[in-house]
């Protein structure tokens, strides 16, 4: 089978391998500009918009997509080479593929090459949504302080340098100070982040920043634009050599960078979108009133589960999370979380069976087709804790609940940031503070509370003796003996 270069010119032929766009692509215009083209976004929202654009009827959704950082030169160099197309292969439960290519992104920019360029594109007449994965730590916020942090230095450089910045609060100040001044209609900006309120976050640290950076356009930002709170989820591991290959010897199609994604995804937004939208509920998305029960829900059942898993993992010297869930030691102790700790967190969920839920978690993590990294999911734990595991414990503490086994995976992560594993194999740190992490470790192998001295990731955990105790007993515990020997003496008094 001869191998076809996807792009544009190959598409038809392509098309007679797997499924391709039915739309014509040339006829889309821009309607949603996204930043953070990586792996997650090309396997949802880019997704859901491909699908509801079969609708040929639909003609004003297309996305342009910005890789906002010098570090995705690649990813927009294969876009570009790709003419936006990407195959998206979707790793089902019983070991198929099943793949197709997705068309919309129509458009694609590097910021750093050219911000004006991205900021015109935001201020365009035709684009009606803005929408960012930037990851949790893009949205600049403090812990400790809950404010947004004017001391980073890419802020800084953005005060100074209004007009080439480097960050996406200076993207979007810049680009609705265009709109305001040209008479221009309100736009949405939409998280689509790992953040229970992302909306909410999103609006108050851009709101932070243009109070500093252009004060007169606070006012016109409140009356003119939507920020919706959003739950997203799908399963999206990072690409793997193997993946290209198959693909290859599969379907004969020479793509430079595939996304795989598990089955399941969901999308639950609330509706309030401030000059229209795409109607994303056709192709199963969930618009609602009330976002933040199923976001609360899924940050600390889902996002907190993986970190979990991802730390004993890693001690364990484990490589990928379906390996970590099919041990049985690990996979009981993350259901005594989930049931112990979380489960009284959460409330009233209506319309959610908690216990199928909670199951369906189980078997999606122990999908052993998806592969997803262990490093990656440890990858920026610092921006992580404070999101999917902090709330938690602060309830708990609150309710005078359990918090052993949230202490236990503390513990676990102090020593994880160690920099090896329980064999002694080096592990691969990938966090903005992993400087900070290692340094508070060193000193917690003589005063284990000192790891808890991160006030942007701990907060006033510190303080709490309550916590502080059950963390020093598990950080002894881990250090006496190996992690699987603790999980059974804990799973045993369950």
């Amino acid at each position: 089978m001869e191998n076809l270069k996807l792009n544009t010119k190959n598409l038809s032929a392509i098309g007679e391998r797997i499924a391709i766009p039915k739309y014509s692509r040339s006829d889309i215009k821009t309607g949603i500009v996204h930043v953070g083209i990586g792996g997650f976004h090309r396997a949802h929202e880019a997704f859901y918009t491909d699908q509801l654009l079969q609708d040929e009827s639909v003609k004003d959704w297309g996305i342009c997509g910005v890789a906002l950082l010098d570090f995705d030169t690649k990813i927009y160099n294969t876009l570009k080479e790709q003419d936006g197309l990407y195959t998206l292969i979707v790793k089902e439960l019983d070991g198929t593929h099943t793949k197709r290519v997705i068309g919309a992104i129509t458009e694609y920019l590097f910021a750093p090459e050219n911000p004006t360029k991205v900021i015109e594109k935001m201020a365009s007449p035709e684009v009606k949504i803005i929408t960012l994965t930037i990851t949790e730590g893009g949205y600049n916020y403090n812990e400790a302080t809950k404010t947004f942090d004017f001391t980073n230095p890419l802020i800084i450089h953005d005060l100074e340098h209004p007009n080439a910045p480097k960050t996406i609060f200076g993207y979007l100040t810049q680009a609705l100070k265009l709109r305001q001044e040209r008479g221009l209609k309100g736009i949405t900006i939409q998280s689509c982040d790992n953040i229970q309120g992302n909306g909410y976050m999103t609006q108050n640290m851009l709101l932070s920043y243009v109070s500093k950076a252009e004060p007169a356009l606070v006012d016109w930002i409140n009356e003119n634009v939507s920020f919706p709170n959003a739950m997203v989820d799908r399963i999206t591991p990072v690409t793997a050599a193997e993946d290209i290959t198959h693909l290859k010897e599969t379907s004969g199609i020479d793509d430079a960078w595939p996304v795989v994604c598990e089955p399941f995804k969901q999308w639950v937004i609330e509706d309030d979108f401030i000059a229209g939208r795409p109607a994303w509920e056709n192709v199963g998305a969930q618009f609602v009133e009330d976002v933040v029960p199923y976001e609360k829900m899924k940050l600390s059942l889902l996002n907190a589960g993986h970190s979990v898993l991802g730390i004993l993992g890693a001690l364990m010297g484990y490589n990928t999370i379906d390996e970590a869930v099919n041990n049985p030691n690990i996979r009981a102790f993350l259901k005594h979380y989930m049931d112990e700790e979380v489960t009284p967190t959460l409330g009233d969920l209506e319309g959610v069976d908690l216990e199928a839920y909670k199951q369906s978690l189980l078997e999606r993590f122990g999908n052993i087709n998806i592969k997803d990294q262990i490093d990656r999911i440890c990858s920026e734990t610092s921006a992580k804790y404070p999101i999917f595991i902090l709330p938690t414990i602060q309830s708990q503490l609150e309710n005078k609940g359990d918090i052993g086994l949230a202490a236990f995976v503390t513990a676990a992560w102090a020593i994880y940031s160690l920099g090896t594993n329980e064999n002694g194999d080096a592990l691969i740190i990938k966090d903005a503070l992993k400087q900070e992490l290692g340094e508070k470790a060193k000193e917690a192998k003589h005063n284990p509370i000192a790891f808890l001295e991160l006030g942007s990731v701990f907060g006033t955990l510190k303080q709490n003796p309550v916590f502080t105790k059950a963390f020093v007993n598990a950080y002894e515990d881990i250090t006496n003996k190996n992690i699987e020997d603790n999980l059974k003496s804990i799973n045993s008094t369950y």
